[in-house]
């Protein structure tokens, strides 16, 4: 690759990056297609330059691309941004935020096959480092879930747009591939499913909706999504809605991976719209959690333009009811910061 293409390439991937990125983020991103030397060149350069801004020293530095636009992408949350933190002082919403979000992404990257503890996954986050003995992928993944994590709350009050699930999906699948049948930040482009044991005790195949119909299907999802305000979401009915999203994204199955995470962060959108605290699905329950999911779509078939997203609504209720059972851990973690901000005004 020409010097100059693998310059607009890093420059590219730090403005598309929801959040600051360190030197090896980016080698990992360009597939080690520059040296470090070359990168921290570039790098400095660009500080020069003031294209990008520099935080930090030695291997905690972090780059970020200096906005140009009036259009910015404002910090994440601010203030009373989300209803469930107004009323908190500020050190009490960073923390709280700081609390759901190592929970959210150990629990979804959990689900998954990651072996970070939650404990790992905060030292992670808040230090900067690594854990000895766990394999580096493990990290990738909890990293990019951080900062979906980020990206969503940071655009929670913006009609929610392909690129910006796409940019959401470049941020969870952290892994280079330079594979045209496994684009990130891209619907998928095969046909994939999988095979599941059903109430019947008889094994079946789930095939997902194929990659012709996906477009059409995903836009009906963006349209419900989209269609719901702040006034429409309530405790009462929000596992329904959060259940609702998650169902129709994994039975479309849009990616070649990173479904699932998917899935899981933008069943939450409507959530956060309406103040609430996202719902986060427990590691522990993960085989009830992929049984239920498993038997509505056994149940309703493969998905095509002319079914829609939701054929059968009314079968959703298993896995409204299983959502449901879910929505506790951050709604306890919300009550523990109260009851701090409630000692300190006593």
């Amino acid at each position: 690759m020409a010097k100059s293409t693998q310059q607009q390439s890093v420059l590219m991937l730090l403005q598309q990056s929801p959040t600051a990125l360190s030197l090896r983020d980016i080698e990992l991103k360009i597939n080690h297609e520059a040296s470090a030397r070359t990168l921290r060149r570039w790098l400095a350069g660009w500080v020069a330059e003031h294209k990008i801004e520099k935080t930090g020293a030695g291997p905690s530095t972090l780059y970020q691309i200096i906005s140009q636009s009036d259009d910015s992408v404002a910090p994440v949350v601010q203030g009373d941004s989300f209803g469930f933190l107004r009323g908190l002082d500020a050190d009490l919403r960073v923390g709280l935020l700081g609390q759901i979000r190592d929970l959210w992404t150990h629990s979804s990257t959990a689900l998954e096959g990651n072996t970070l503890s939650l404990g790992d996954t905060h030292f992670i986050l808040e230090q900067g480092l690594t854990v000895s003995g766990k394999p580096i992928k493990d990290h990738q993944e909890v990293r990019g879930h951080a900062r979906a994590i980020e990206l969503l709350y940071q655009c929670v009050e913006k009609p929610l747009s392909e690129e910006l699930v796409f940019s959401l999906h470049r941020a969870v699948q952290t892994e280079p591939i330079d594979d045209i049948y496994k684009p990130m930040g891209g619907w998928k482009v095969e046909a994939n499913g999988t095979h599941m044991i059903g109430r019947d005790n008889k094994q079946h195949f789930i095939e997902y909706a194929l990659p012709l119909f996906v477009p059409r299907l995903m836009a009906e999802v963006l349209d419900f999504i989209n269609s719901i305000g702040a006034e429409d979401i309530s405790l009462a009915n929000a596992a329904a809605i959060y259940a609702k999203v998650h169902m129709s994204v994994a039975h479309i199955h849009p990616f070649w991976d990173g479904n699932g995470r998917m899935a899981r962060l933008l069943a939450n959108i409507p959530l956060l719209k309406g103040g609430l605290p996202p719902l986060v699905i427990g590691q522990e329950t993960r085989r009830v959690y992929i049984q239920t999911l498993s038997n509505y779509q056994v149940s309703i078939g493969q998905l095509t333009s002319s079914t829609g997203v939701w054929p059968a609504p009314d079968l959703l209720g298993a896995f409204s009811d299983f959502c449901a059972s879910n929505y506790g851990s951050t709604q306890t973690l919300v009550d523990e910061a109260f009851a701090v901000q409630g000692r300190r005004s006593a």
